[in-house]
């Protein structure tokens, strides 16, 4: 629904990592992935925020539930830090002795 009923141009490429209810379904959390830069990022926020009452109001259409959960959406940020934390990993890797920059015959034996 937000890539293809969403029309506006604060909204950039985002991708609905998890989404959490209260029991009742009147709230709900909407964690969203952002692609590009924090000025994006946030606009792409803003846009959600915008766009929050007809987003509802089509929950409720398409779900057909009593009540229509309340929407927040929320930055998730869980994919930069997978992505920083390989990134940190690979470098140790590189740096260790016999890591990626070493031949087979390169390294010593124990």
């Amino acid at each position: 629904m937000i890539q293809q009923d969403v029309r506006d141009p604060r909204v950039h490429f985002a991708t609905v990592t998890d989404v959490k209810t209260t029991d009742d379904l009147r709230f709900a959390k909407i964690y969203v992935s952002v692609l590009g830069d924090e000025a994006s990022r946030k606009q792409t926020l803003e846009g959600l925020a915008h766009a929050k009452g007809f987003m509802r109001s089509e929950l409720g259409r398409r779900l057909g539930l009593r009540y229509t959960p309340d929407i927040h959406f929320f930055l998730d940020n869980t994919l930069d830090h997978a992505i920083k934390v390989r990134t940190l990993l690979n470098q140790i890797k590189k740096d260790e002795p016999g890591g990626e920059g070493a031949k087979d015959g390169d390294e010593k034996d124990a």
